[in-house]
């Protein structure tokens, strides 16, 4: 056992974001994830924008240490090459509309009648009760729904508005991976395999209740968030570029006063106390704004750390990259994938002490481990040529030919 997860194998029949970074999240960790997709297109990101050598950015980032089975699941030879996968899986991932996986024929009970121990998860986007569960879902309308637009946009009169990165998709892709976790865990302790169920709705209202709906945990004493405490940023801008300043307790707010020389700020009343500074704060970030404009973010960055106040600089994207601070902690890796070329990611997030993590493979073509896999669950070559000739498989056939 060289990672956390080896010896474990999961059935990914999922598309898009949430469902392939929930199982890349458990590849990356040792599991043998199978990607099942369609033999056509496969995965629908693999058409996404910003390609090179026929890879898009987008589905190399969410599928590497993957394998690749091109199965058509609409015939019932796929269904049933499906479930001869799955009779020796651990875990079985889907994300079809609720009701999708029951009529093509590989709903729980289908492949728990094959795999009766599996972890069966189930990911939606709005749930699988209620008026909403069958609709067609993208991540703007589970920011809209959730309220996480109303929170975005900064009271409830403001206009709402979206954050500019799908984080419903992908705060579901974490929540599914450690919710399967712990259900193998579990049925490790002597539990039954699993239906593991787990909406993106669920998922943002979950971690927005965390920080974000104070005004709605007391019952009977609601209330209404009219009034933005603040439209202002904690972004401020220097003679040469942008920096965040973030103070809380009043040893960061005495830090901050004697780092921009403002000694006339405590003796204001609308700063006198934490409670205050909140009543107050587009005051307080309007003067704070006026001193940082001052000089460049060089000069203020230095000041402030060396004062003790919670800094950073604001970074773009391609800045990232050459920052000392991402380079120290190798948060970066660079590697050769055979066909896309050299590629750029973030590592996992999570390291283990006593099982380094070993490097990852290139999110695989399309039906590239078709022929391989089904070899593997005891088809012969003739019933593996027999499925690529009728099109039940794609990729490459038990020859090596590309039969796409």
């Amino acid at each position: 056992m060289n990672a956390p997860l080896s010896g474990f194998r999961v059935v990914d029949t999922t598309a898009m974001v949430s469902g392939p970074l929930a199982t890349m999240q458990l590849a990356d960790q040792g599991a043998e994830v199978l990607k099942i997709e369609r033999p056509d297109v496969g995965d629908y990101t693999r058409l996404a924008a910003n390609r090179r050598h026929g890879f898009s950015a987008s589905y190399l980032n969410n599928n590497r240490n993957k394998r690749s089975v091109a199965l058509d699941l609409k015939s019932e030879a796929g269904v049933a090459a499906l479930k001869a996968l799955c009779a020796d899986a651990d875990v079985f991932v889907q994300n079809f509309r609720p009701g999708v996986a029951e009529r093509m024929g590989i709903g729980e009970d289908a492949i728990r009648a094959v795999a009766p121990d599996i972890v069966y998860c189930s990911i939606s986007g709005f749930g699988e009760n209620g008026p909403y569960a069958g609709y067609p879902v993208y991540d703007p309308l589970v920011q809209a729904l959730s309220s996480l637009a109303s929170i975005q946009g900064g009271s409830d009169e403001a206009r709402p508005r979206l954050v500019r990165t799908i984080v419903p998709d992908k705060l579901t892709g974490y929540v599914a991976a450690q919710a399967i976790t712990a259900a193998l865990l579990a049925r490790a302790g002597g539990a039954p395999g699993q239906h593991v169920r787990v909406s993106m709705l669920d998922a943002v209202i979950d971690f927005l209740w965390h920080s974000d709906m104070n005004s709605q945990t007391f019952v009977g004493d609601e209330f209404d968030q009219a009034r933005a405490a603040s439209f202002i940023d904690l972004i401020y801008e220097t003679t040469t570029g942008y920096i965040s300043v973030a103070v809380q307790t009043d040893r960061e707010w005495q830090a901050l006063i004697a780092a921009l020389d403002k000694p006339e700020w405590n003796d204001d009343p609308r700063f006198a106390t934490p409670a205050d500074r909140q009543d107050n704060i587009d005051a307080r970030l309007a003067l704070t704004q006026e001193a940082l404009a001052t000089d460049s973010a060089a000069h203020w960055l230095a000041r402030l750390s060396e004062f003790g106040v919670p800094c950073a600089p604001v970074l773009t994207r391609t800045e990232l990259i050459d920052n000392e601070q991402i380079a120290a902690n190798a948060i970066l890796i660079e590697t050769e994938h055979d066909q896309a070329g050299r590629l750029r990611q973030a590592r996992p997030a999570a390291r283990f002490s006593a099982m380094p993590a070993a490097d990852p493979r290139g999110a695989p073509a399309l039906g590239a481990d078709t022929a391989a896999v089904l070899a593997e669950h005891g088809y012969d070559e003739a019933a593996i040529a027999e499925l690529f000739e009728t099109g039940v498989a794609g990729g490459a056939d038990s020859s090596g030919r590309d039969e796409r």
